[in-house]
């Protein structure tokens, strides 16, 4: 009889490898030991050597050393026969389970020595489920058959499957049981295919413990980033976090705050996702799970995020809001009671009070508005000069952060104007100093916020009141979270628009009803926002357009008009948003008393409130709105104009090669000699335009076209232009085209005759400086070219397409410059000539490096200052003088043309000079053709023509000179590589004597000795 005794040793390896710094790794290993007598693993281990050498896969060999080693499994082979136990803590792998059904701790009789791995080191893995039956109810026979399917798995850990409730009178069981191993997704989905099966049920397990997740163990910053990090072993179908709190599951989605990725699988891990979150609060504490759905199984892992929290808001009050410092009061100290509210904490922060005469008053605790409430007693001494008095608190975390809050206590000094105490709709108004406003936080009944009041010399203005109900600021809380990423799903969005529409119905109080509206109509901008990260169905459609349409009930007539206009203008912006965004797929009609919605196939029109609009061509799906008692709200500049009625339509293409004309037909109830005219609204300059519009009167309607194509003079517009005129459009295109076309040929002609002309420094100076300026100036009209339609382009394209004109006219006008110092520089030092050395260096610092900084820089503060970089139009923003970022172009081109008027005046006064002593009429003659030759060979080299911008910038576009000035300017600039070709290329002798020889295929020789010939004869 022959017997063989098998060892496994699952061992600990380590091995150094080396390429440019010394790296250690960590590997496991499995050793088979086969031998005919039984041995002792201690004594297998013994003689093993401490360092082995090991071949890698690409068979190069690497010394490990052995750190641990210990029995995994031992075999007893006679003959035929077998018998394999796993050592204590060991288990039988998936592999030697669902191949040799050799699962659990359960002794194998069969010889799965070769199998790999074997045995491995046991884990906890728990399962919980349901089992939802569509017949019949739970009984303990299904208990058994349940405890039967599971038994059968690797790993499972007997007895350990427990029934854990029942719902639906016994129709839901809920179950949990716990195993060994991870289990094969695929054969936990066998034992729910079976069960499902034969108790005719639906079977949904979730799993603990075959999830890897990363996080940081420690607090985390206040408002830091952190990522945490899901991986599984198996591929699987979907994932997704959850942020657990209290009795509340939401889910993670894209948004603001919250920024999920999938494509972070390794060979190792083929599942994986990744959350991050950005400037984490108080409301990211909490519970994360990460779940990996495959079938009916979901694979989890929790963990938890701790974070050193600040306040999120804290809220100071003064009792008495006001400092009374006139009459008797002014030479005695005042006592005021400062309170600052925080919302409830576990943290345990470090509180200081700033500016404060007396110790603090120890915190109390809110329960009803689970808040702590911190005060103290500030004296106030009052004098002459005092007009405020500042009192501060300051909070600290855990890590060290800071958080400060400051209050001003406004202090009327005596003969300084100031409002009387008054009592207005219940609410006590203080005696208050001019130009204060007073916050009063006190609203009715079931409502939360405050009111405000402004003591306007000695008279009080209207109250205004921010004091909304309680259900619309839960909704606006939701819709907060929503847009950051926190509980972003369908459901939620429906649940946020139907309590919009719920809410929205006018109050018995037109102010309080203001108030309404003023949140409401921030609940749809967050929601616009919100709409570009996470895509909203159609189901919200009929919510949120009854919501919007309920807003526009009421007149907004108890604030300035200021305000009314800011509020109109983010309800358009917002609604114009979602219904862009918002997919749909079908056509779709929802009317409203305000908003009429229709959604259009590909090649129909639209009829929305009597409105029709066609669009000529288009792909996909036309939304169309139409809004009443809107425009009466917005601000209407335009003009000295009024609206023709209260409608606006919004008009929206979900392809984004849409057609350029839209035409949309008004009924006209006004007199033939008032004109019509067709605007859209602006949304960067918030006002009206009729910028690619042209309104048309056909019978008793009016029919407005709109393209919205670009012309070229708005590179030096301070807004968009104000009528679409199609003179200049055409002047654009042909010139920019022609540009185009005479640039390249510029720079083909330069190839070739480069080496002959640049013999000297000078030449090469000269050609290397025009070299550059067509380059630049060639691709800036490339760009401008491709942004003539914005209206096609996204919002990516259109930002890049800006920066790259930016970059490239910059780039363009200071290559200008260094020609034009260049050529001052050798008139005025004519025995000190630049170096070509010194000349490259210097000219590739303003002509590459400047622009750069420029164009970068200008983006930068915009993004940082949350200012718009450009506008719809692709191009630069002008808000009023010396702001926004169109300075960032004109400061510097302004410049240069400065500098080069400057150039072309010093060699007009040098030519000049050249004959003043003989003063013959014959030279004179002659140096007005040179001033004439220098004004024109110069003018379009030195971008001169560009100044003809700034005086349009200056000229009202109701002003007859603007006309002229705009139509110089297009026609100048827009032929500018046209005359650059003539000026700078045609007009040099070498030049045109090189290109006459390549023409004519003459040798090189014969050309230069006819050149050098005729140079010697006009030099006699």
């Amino acid at each position: 009889m022959f017997s063989k005794v098998c060892l496994f040793l699952l061992g600990a390896v380590a091995g150094y490898f080396y390429q440019i710094v010394a790296v250690e790794e960590i590997y496991v290993a499995e050793l088979m030991v086969e031998s005919n007598i039984t041995l002792e693993a201690s004594t297998i281990l013994s003689v093993l050597n401490t360092e082995l050498q090991v071949e890698d896969s690409s068979g190069v060999l690497h010394t490990v050393t052995i750190l641990q080693g210990e029995l995994v499994a031992e075999c007893i082979i006679i003959g035929p026969d077998s018998n394999c136990d796993c050592s204590v803590g060991f288990v039988w792998s998936n592999e030697v389970c669902y191949s040799s059904d050799c699962c659990s701790e359960t002794t194998c009789k069969k010889n799965v020595s070769q199998i790999t791995p074997l045995c491995i080191a046991k884990v906890k893995v728990q399962i919980s489920g349901s089992v939802t039956l569509k017949r019949t109810i739970w009984d303990d026979a299904k208990t058994n058959q349940l405890k039967a399917a599971f038994g059968r798995l690797n790993g499972y850990v007997r007895d350990s499957l427990n029934m854990t409730g029942y719902r639906e009178s016994k129709h839901i069981a809920d179950f949990e049981a716990a195993f060994g191993v991870k289990l094969r997704t695929s054969a936990l989905q066998d034992v729910i295919n079976e069960l499902e099966s034969s108790l005719t049920a639906e079977v949904l397990v979730n799993t603990v413990g075959m999830v890897t997740i990363e996080s940081p163990r420690a607090p985390v910053c206040y408002q830091s980033i952190v990522v945490l990090k899901c991986t599984f072993e198996e591929a699987t179908g979907s994932a997704d976090w959850k942020l657990i709190k209290k009795n509340s599951h939401s889910d993670l989605n894209n948004g603001s705050f919250v920024k999920l990725d999938s494509n972070c699988a390794t060979q190792k891990y083929d599942s994986c996702v990744e959350v991050t979150l950005k400037n984490v609060t108080s409301i990211w504490a909490g519970t994360y799970e990460c779940g990996f759905t495959n079938g009916s199984v979901t694979h989890t892992a929790t963990t938890q995020l701790s974070v050193a929290l600040l306040p999120d808001e804290i809220i100071m009050e003064s009792n008495p809001i006001t400092v009374d410092c006139s009459g008797d009061s002014q030479s005695s100290d005042i006592y005021v009671r400062v309170t600052a509210t925080i919302p409830n904490t576990t943290e345990s922060l470090n509180v200081s009070w700033m500016n404060t005469d007396i110790e603090p008053i120890v915190p109390t605790i809110k329960p009803s508005e689970d808040s702590l409430v911190y005060s103290v007693k500030a004296k106030v001494t009052c004098d002459k000069k005092r007009k405020a008095k500042n009192v501060s608190i300051s909070f600290t975390n855990t890590m060290g952060q800071k958080k400060h809050a400051q209050l001003d206590i406004p202090v009327i000094i005596d003969g300084a104007e100031f409002c009387g105490e008054e009592e207005k709709e219940y609410v006590l108004w203080p005696k208050t100093p001019a130009g204060v406003t007073v916050i009063n936080r006190t609203c009715a009944e079931g409502r939360v916020g405050n009111k405000s009041r402004t003591c306007n010399g000695t008279t009080w203005q209207p109250v205004f009141s921010y004091c909304v109900t309680e259900e619309l600021m839960k909704v606006f809380n939701l819709a907060t979270d929503f847009e950051m990423g926190l509980g972003a799903t369908q459901k939620m969005a429906m649940d946020i628009f139907k309590g919009l529409n719920n809410n929205s119905t006018l109050d018995s109080d037109p102010s309080e009803t203001l108030a309404d509206i003023f949140i409401s109509i921030r609940i749809l901008n967050v929601m616009a926002s919100a709409s570009k990260s996470f895509v909203l169905q159609e189901e919200v459609f009929q919510d949120f357009l009854e919501g919007a349409s309920n807003m526009l009930k009421s007149p907004w007539d108890l604030v300035n008009s200021s305000v009314v206009q800011d509020m109109s203008s983010n309800y358009l912006g917002s609604v114009e948003g979602l219904v862009k965004n918002i997919r749909v797929n079908s056509t779709t009609t929802i009317s409203s008393t305000n908003l009429d919605l229709k959604v259009c196939p590909s090649g129909s029109d639209c009829n929305v409130f009597n409105i029709s609009v066609t669009l000529n061509t288009f792909d996909g799906k036309m939304k169309t709105v139409a809004v009443k008692n809107l425009t009466d709200k917005l601000n209407n500049n335009f003009h000295t104009t009024e609206h023709l009625n209260n409608l606006l339509v919004i008009a929206t293409l979900e392809s984004q090669n849409s057609s350029l004309e839209i035409s949309l037909e008004f009924f006209n109830e006004q007199p033939e000699t008032i004109k019509p005219y067709c605007v859209f609204w602006n949304t960067t300059d918030s006002g009206w335009s009729d910028a690619g519009c042209i309104a048309k009167p056909v019978g008793n309607h009016i029919v407005c076209k709109c393209n919205h194509l670009t012309s070229f003079s708005v590179l030096m517009s301070k807004s968009d232009l104000g009528s679409s005129n199609i003179v200049i459009d055409v002047i654009t295109y042909v010139g920019l085209g022609l540009s185009i076309c005479s640039l390249l040929i510029f720079l083909i002609v330069e190839s070739l005759v480069w080496s002959v002309v640049v013999k000297t420094n000078l030449s090469h100076f000269r050609h290397t400086a025009l070299v550059n300026i067509a380059t630049f100036l060639l691709l800036a009209d490339c760009s401008f070219l491709a942004s003539t339609a914005p209206g096609k382009l996204t919002g990516n394209w259109c930002l890049i397409l800006t920066m790259c004109k930016h970059l490239f006219y910059l780039a363009m006008f200071s290559w200008m410059m260094c020609m034009s110092v260049m050529l001052v520089h050798q008139l005025i030092f004519v025995f000190s000539p630049l170096r070509k050395r010194v000349f490259i260096f210097l000219s590739s610092i303003v002509g590459y490096v400047c622009p750069c900084l420029i164009v970068g820089f200008s983006y930068l503060y915009c993004t940082y200052t949350k200012k718009p970089y450009h506008t719809d139009k692709c191009w630069l923003v002008f808000e009023k003088l010396l702001e926004g970022s169109l300075h960032a172009f004109l400061i510097p081109v302004g410049t240069v043309i400065f500098t080069n008027v400057f150039s072309m005046v010093v060699v007009i006064v040098t030519l000049l000079k050249s004959t003043a002593p003989d003063g013959r009429k014959a030279d004179e003659k002659e140096t007005a053709k040179s001033i004439i030759k220098v004004v024109v060979f110069l003018t379009p080299v030195f971008g001169v023509t560009w100044g003809i911008g700034f005086i349009l910038l200056m000229l009202n576009e109701d002003d007859t000179m603007y006309t002229v000035a705009n139509y110089s300017f297009v026609i100048l600039n827009s032929f500018q590589g046209f005359f650059v070709m003539l000026t700078g290329c045609l007009t040099e002798q070498k030049v045109r004597g090189e290109l006459l020889r390549i023409i004519m295929a003459k040798p090189k020789n014969d050309s230069m000795k006819n050149l050098t010939s005729a140079t010697h004869a006009k030099d006699k």
